[in-house]
């Protein structure tokens, strides 16, 4: 489930604004080689094309990002403020993107384009060359060739093809997330240069989890909106591991919502904000509304409205009864909405298990009541999830600074301290970024 909010119409400015940037892997590499030996003449050398094909490269680059990306003088090529923060992130995408190539085959560092990659990152993703052709908006015939190129200079399949449809090898999957993330950083260095000229363009995609989407995230929303009106922001809801993975190829730029223990995988940093404890909610006038010292042979007895299988909601709810010796509720409804949950406990004597921070607003309106129960529920960790070495923009790091903020207004007794690691900081140009 997708929610944006983005402008109507485009801010104006007497700056000129920079275009797309194309994906030319050759531009970029023409680039790199100017900004680090400072000549167009050495750069052609290594690049092993001509001098007037690497001052096209520029020329190109330059009109594309807005303005001068090289102060040219006698003693070389100087990058200025804006070559220097282009610079910083195509390194960053292009030694990414190099290592991944360089473990199929070195040449491919040479030969790989843009198109061939995008091919393969349709085809990883759909694992049908319909789809991918349709996903990419391309003919088959266009889509197929650029994969058969690619794995002919590779010099074996990337693509098992099986019943079940074309399947990547490891070594292909690997290939396909580090080119995804690379046009990831691309697509930011396009925000950063527009910036620079007084212009919010890109997006700034959050992956919400169910407590976040009424808890922090609107109000952190609110006021991200109020200080940048026409900044693209798009909000998906949707199941964890979906959103995981949309996070490690570099679709989403952050999660918000309940961490996981232990960390899922070794390439995401979670960044915990503040505990959350679970509560059992009923309906107002609930046979059980008001009573004191509910058992568990009661709890047991009703039907339930609970989290998805493989959330830390329904892991504490199944735990509840388990360490118990206590069998399971007979009637269980899997619901991942606290509106569809309000509307099922309105609508009968169900129970429901659920944050106790993400009911507030129900109870507080009077359309739900929490049960008294003696139960002790464990804290849970809400908190923030994305990429380890992610670098944000500006606009994607403010949005964080509300998150932030309004996490500790939310629940100020219950912050907790953040674990030792270092968390995203906001991009600038004189840093070293890597």
């Amino acid at each position: 489930m997708l929610f944006a909010m983005g402008a109507n119409k485009p801010q104006t400015t007497a700056v000129a604004s920079c275009a797309a940037i194309s994906r030319n892997l050759r531009h970029f590499r023409v680039f790199l080689a100017v900004a680090e030996l400072r000549s167009p003449t050495l750069a052609a050398e290594r690049c092993r094309v001509s001098q007037p094909a690497v001052t096209q490269s520029l020329g190109k680059l330059e009109r594309e990002a807005g303005g001068d990306l090289f102060e040219r003088t006698r003693q070389g090529f100087y990058l200025t403020e804006r070559g220097r923060i282009f610079e910083a992130r195509l390194r960053r995408a292009m030694r990414r993107l190099d290592a991944a190539l360089g473990e199929i085959t070195p040449q491919l560092r040479v030969t790989a384009t843009t198109a061939q990659l995008q091919a393969l990152i349709a085809m990883n993703e759909a694992q049908n060359i319909s789809l991918a052709s349709r996903n990419l908006g391309l003919a088959q015939p266009t889509v197929q060739r650029a994969i058969t190129k690619f794995e002919r200079v590779a010099a074996r399949p990337l693509f098992e093809r099986t019943s079940f449809g074309m399947v990547a090898t490891r070594a292909c999957r690997k290939l396909a997330q580090a080119a995804g993330l690379a046009f990831a950083e691309i697509d930011q260095a396009e925000a950063e240069l527009a910036e620079l000229n007084g212009h919010e363009t890109g997006r700034v995609v959050v992956g919400s989890l169910p407590l976040s989407r009424s808890v922090v995230l609107p109000e952190a929303l609110i006021r991200f909106r109020a200080a940048r009106p026409t900044q693209q922001v798009t909000v998906i809801d949707g199941p964890y591991g979906e959103m995981l993975g949309s996070l490690r190829r570099g679709s989403i730029d952050f999660i918000l919502g309940a961490l996981r223990g232990p960390l899922p995988i070794c390439d995401v940093i979670q960044e915990p904000l503040f505990d959350d404890h679970l509560t059992i909610v009923a309906r107002p006038g609930h046979p059980l509304d008001g009573r004191r010292g509910i058992t568990f042979d009661q709890l047991v007895r009703h039907a339930w409205a609970v989290p998805r299988p493989g959330t830390p909601s329904r892991d504490q709810f199944d735990s509840l009864f388990r360490d118990r010796g206590l069998p399971q509720p007979h009637s269980i409804l899997e619901v991942g909405s606290i509106l569809l949950m309000r509307e099922l406990l309105s609508r009968s004597d169900m129970l429901g298990c659920i944050s106790g921070h993400q009911a507030e607003a129900e109870i507080s309106k009077g359309l739900l009541v929490t049960l008294h129960t003696k139960i002790d529920w464990p804290a849970r960790a809400i908190g923030l999830t994305y990429r380890s070495g992610w670098v944000p923009t500006r606009a994607q790091g403010d949005l964080l600074d509300y998150v932030r903020d309004v996490s500790r207004q939310a629940a100020p007794s219950r912050l907790l301290r953040q674990i030792a690691r270092p968390t995203p900081r906001i991009y600038t140009p004189d840093e070293n970024l890597m």
